[in-house]
């Protein structure tokens, strides 16, 4: 009855097959929907329709990059390898047919042998289930690049729409500082401005002019960034990103127990998890079979032709092969596998203490980020606004110069200019605080940035 069953089971194992890519896809999109802001493709969207909005919104880049990034269609090719391996694993063996024909004057032998390697055998249900399990593994490290692709698509986004709104400014600052050397230049030429007076000016726009450069450069840097992670070329680089960032948040939600949330939900702590399971369960197979790693039986039919004395003579029986062991006991096979399974073990530790450290450093960047923003969007912006009104005012009073007028329009843009960076600086913290909580390790977490310091100076080198 026991040998039947085994037989059902080898039987039932061999039938598995091969799973269609776009299933095994499904599948990790389904590990990945909802963490870390990674939406799930809609069964009905098509890239062409995706592409068709415009300004093309972040949710709409990371479903454009899960659709269509070549990184992340070479990470999923590697899950489909895993699970031939698994189907592999889970096939009979095949048998082993061996045939001789041997004379010897006027006898002849003809030797045939059907043989199985009964190990094998025995052993295929467990390493179908190891490799079964192997392949979950792979889909939760596939996931995993399904979050990492979409936090990056999506911090990508935030830093070309930055880029973009800070050049915009920077050419307002351009546009104040070219009329304060237009202005210069003529009061010098009738002789009511010095040369340094014109000087300082002119060094004013040159310096403008140059931070608009750059930010330009960067702004294209950006965006080409963005096309790599998405995945396109020629017409479909043609996407329009919006002018501005998404407002800050009226208020922000209370994290709770963050620390819990991140091991209960962070898929690379369960994949340490998972692994030392799947380690522990090879270690007890390798302990089982550790001298004995062959035993093949055969079933053997050999017909012998005496052709002087016309006799026929045949021999039926079997024939067992057994590895003898005599110098390998298997003892370096076990060594390995304990060594594996405590090195599962110290990583699942690690995975955890990683887990706990980046979700409260992220947690704190958000808070400080989301703060700075507020900071320069409610009280820096705002004060800078009511100098520049009030210089406007003592202007057309004739209170004050037409350079007190454009020096503080420069120092406003420059302040709005780090509002943007602040405002920046928050929406990739809140894409790292997410992937820290929900999905795996974000990598480098963001830090404030200061703001575009380069642009502050040179608006105020006046």
């Amino acid at each position: 009855m026991r040998i039947l069953i085994a037989w059902v089971a080898l039987a039932l194992a061999g039938c598995a097959s091969v799973t269609a890519p776009d299933a095994l896809r499904r599948d990790v999109e389904q590990l990945a929907a909802g963490r870390a802001g990674a939406p799930s493709t809609h069964a009905g969207e098509t890239l062409q329709q995706l592409l068709a909005r415009r300004p093309l919104d972040a949710d709409s880049a990371v479903r454009i990059a899960l659709l269509n990034s070549p990184g992340l269609d070479a990470s999923l090719a590697a899950l489909s390898i895993s699970d031939s391996e698994r189907v592999a694993a889970a096939q009979l063996p095949n048998p082993h047919f061996t045939f001789a024909r041997l004379r010897e004057g006027q006898t002849l032998e003809l030797e045939r042998m059907l043989s199985f390697n009964v190990l094998q055998l025995l052993t295929l249900p467990w390493r179908a289930q190891y490799a079964s399990e192997a392949l979950q593994l792979a889909r939760l490290r596939a996931a995993q690049d399904v979050i990492r692709t979409a936090a990056d698509t999506r911090k990508a986004w935030i830093q070309a729409v930055a880029a973009r709104q800070s050049a915009l400014y920077l050419r307002d600052a351009r546009e104040a500082a070219d009329a304060g050397a237009e202005l210069a230049r003529r009061m010098a030429r009738v002789g009511n401005f010095s040369r340094l007076q014109q000087a300082r000016e002119q060094s004013t726009l040159a310096e403008i002019s140059a931070q608009l450069a750059r930010a330009e450069q960067a702004a294209v840097a950006e965006r080409e960034k963005l096309t790599r992670l998405m995945g396109l070329e020629g017409a479909d680089a043609q996407f329009t990103l919006p002018d501005r960032l998404p407002d800050l948040p009226t208020q922000l939600a209370d994290a709770g127990d963050i620390e819990a949330q991140a091991l209960q939900q962070r898929l690379d702590v369960r994949t340490a998890r998972d692994e030392a399971r799947y380690v522990a369960g090879s270690l007890g197979f390798t302990r089982a079979t550790g001298f004995i790693d062959a035993l093949t039986v055969g079933g053997v039919h050999n017909t012998t032709f005496d052709d002087a004395a016309g006799t026929r003579d045949t021999k039926r029986g079997f024939e067992l092969e057994l590895p003898v062991p005599l110098f390998d006991w298997g003892q370096a096979r076990t060594a390995r596998a304990e060594a594996t399974y405590m090195q599962s073990v110290a990583r699942v530790r690690e995975a955890g203490v990683r887990a706990r450290s980046e979700a409260r450093e992220a947690w704190h960047g958000w808070r400080t980020t989301y703060d700075l923003a507020r900071h320069y969007r409610d009280e820096v912006v705002p004060l800078r606004k009511f100098i520049l009104d009030e210089t406007q005012l003592r202007y057309n009073g004739m209170l004050s110069s037409v350079w007190d007028l454009l020096a503080e329009a420069r120092v406003h843009i420059g302040a709005v200019n780090d509002a943007i960076a602040a405002q920046r600086d928050f929406w990739i913290a809140d894409t790292d605080l997410q992937t820290a909580l929900t999905g795996t390790s974000p990598g480098a977490l963001a830090t404030p940035a200061g703001g575009s310091r380069g642009a502050t100076s040179a608006t105020q080198g006046h």
